[in-house]
Order: C-alpha cells, then sequence, then structure tokens
C-alpha cells in the first residue's frame, strides 16, 4: 500500500478505495501475545535436546500442560532459529548441533579443514589436506600425498596438537574422510566437537575456502610438482611465508603469526618450524 501511494502521489484513503483493501485492516495492529515465555522455553528444551526437533519438543511441551498446537511450535522453532541443520551425519558422536557459528576470540578455538586437488608434472593426481587457525589464519597444516584417509587425517591432527594442543570445534565439510569413524573417535577422546556443513554451502566454511584459494593461487598454480616429496617441499616453503610474512587484510595487514602472538603467546603457534631453503 505504501508503494501505491509513493509510485501514484495519492493519499491513502485514495490508495485503499482504487484498491479496494478496507483502511481498517490497512491500519491494524497485530496485539497478539509474543508469547516470550514460551520461546524461551522452547530454545531451553532444544539446547537440552539437541537432537529433537520441533515434533517431540512440541510433546515435551505438552506434557508440561502447555496446550499448544504442533503448527505453533513450528513457527516458533523457525522464529528462534533452531533448525540451523537439517540433518546430521549417521553415528557422529562429536558433532557438533544446531548452535549458530559465533565469532571467534582467541586461537585455538575453532578450526578449519579441507581438501584440494592437483597433480604432478605427469597428469597423476595427488590430494592436499589443509588446516587453518580460524582466530588467527594460521597456517598449521598442509598435507601432500596420493591418497588420504580418515587415519592419515587423524595423524596430522594428532602431529600439531601435540605442539599446539587441542581446538574446541573443527569445521569440515561432508566428505568420507572427515565422517570416517577414525576421525569421529579422535575427536570425541581428546573433547573436540566436528562442525559439519550443509551439503552444498562452501560459505560455511569460508575461512579455508579463502585459504585454499590464496594457496591455489599462489603456490599450486605458480609450480611444477616433479614428485611428492617435491610438492611437500614447496607448499612448506609457501606456508612458512604465509604465516610469517604475508599481510592479512583480516587482521590488519599483520601476518597470521605475527596476529596470534599479540593475541596468546603461550597459545599461538610459536613452535613453527624453521624457515625451509627456497626453492625454484
Amino acid at each position: 500500500m505504501a508503494k501505491t501511494q509513493l509510485s501514484y502521489r495519492v493519499s491513502e484513503r485514495r490508495a485503499c478505495s482504487t484498491l479496494g483493501f478496507p483502511r481498517s485492516t490497512h491500519r491494524y495492529q497485530s496485539v497478539a501475545d509474543p508469547q516470550e515465555a514460551l520461546r524461551i522455553r522452547l530454545r531451553d528444551l532444544a539446547t537440552s535436546r539437541v537432537g529433537y526437533g520441533y515434533r517431540r519438543l512440541h510433546i515435551l511441551l505438552r506434557r508440561e500442560g502447555r496446550m499448544i498446537n504442533e503448527k505453533r511450535v513450528l513457527r516458533l522453532y523457525r522464529e528462534e532459529g533452531l533448525a540451523l541443520r537439517s540433518k546430521t551425519p549417521r553415528r557422529r558422536v562429536s558433532c557438533k548441533k544446531r548452535e549458530g557459528r559465533s565469532h571467534t576470540t582467541s586461537v585455538n578455538e575453532r578450526w578449519s579443514m579441507d581438501f584440494m586437488s592437483d597433480e604432478l608434472y605427469d597428469g597423476s593426481r595427488i590430494r592436499v589436506l589443509t588446516l587453518v587457525d580460524n582466530h588467527s589464519r594460521e597456517s598449521l597444516a598442509i598435507h601432500v600425498a596420493r591418497r588420504i584417509r580418515g587415519r592419515n587425517v587423524v595423524e596430522v591432527l594428532q602431529s600439531v596438537a601435540k605442539h599446539r594442543g587441542h581446538p574446541e570445534v573443527i569445521q569440515v565439510d561432508n566428505g568420507p574422510e572427515f565422517l570416517s569413524k577414525d576421525v569421529d573417535f579422535w575427536a570425541y577422546f581428546n573433547g573436540v566437537k566436528l562442525d559439519f556443513s550443509r551439503p552444498g554451502k562452501p560459505t560455511d566454511n569460508a575461512v579455508v575456502e579463502s585459504f585454499n584459494g590464496r594457496l591455489r593461487q599462489e603456490c599450486l598454480n605458480a609450480h611444477w610438482f616433479m614428485s611428492l616429496g617435491d610438492a611437500q617441499k614447496k607448499v612448506d616453503v609457501w606456508r612458512w611465508d604465509y604465516n610469517h610474512r604475508r599481510p592479512h587484510s583480516a587482521l590488519g595487514g599483520a601476518a597470521p603469526s605475527e596476529f596470534a602472538k599479540r593475541c596468546a603467546p603461550s597459545a599461538s603457534a610459536t613452535l613453527q618450524p624453521p624457515e625451509p631453503s627456497a626453492v625454484g
């Protein structure tokens, strides 16, 4: 109605009359109860019962004596943003569910992990595992191999955690290596939550996706790799430069390792390997 008034420069009365729309309906202000108490209780139940959908939560509310129908629970369930994950991976004990992703405030709070593909000079395919700290943007590990399975992912994580400690959460996609029992077992017994991206939503893991773009542009596309050892060596040189020298726009122009030291000197990756020898 407001658009009609602005477009034709007519009064509210004229616009309503032309469209056959009652003015009383146009001016109506809802007096419905916002049901804050019900919303709070629904959020509490959803937090304590992370595997329950709105139907089971409706049953719990009815058991408490709240005579409300299922449609109202569904509406409030959606408005409160409790349906962030429509489907969780089967048997993932360490899977993080329902909570939204907040901004990180310290190193080791949240890591991100992903895979890339490339090839050697002769066309042989290789895979690259990347691991990044979301807060400091440090590259914690880049592992190159022909095949990388769940147990290989665990070996990389364990190697990094030995010097740096364990994160609270690791963001991953739904690749079979990350869904493996090896990774889930490691995460569960080390108190680490696995936060799986929604299928078809790479933006859920934006930090590592951005990092992969820089790695692709500045290293993988800039070199020929003669062997796996050659590829790992060149990647390590680039990683050291990225962590210690390359200015990062998200960090105010500071290098990731410099930013990490400002945040928490004791928790930063000060145990980075010495500068590797340059390669041609």
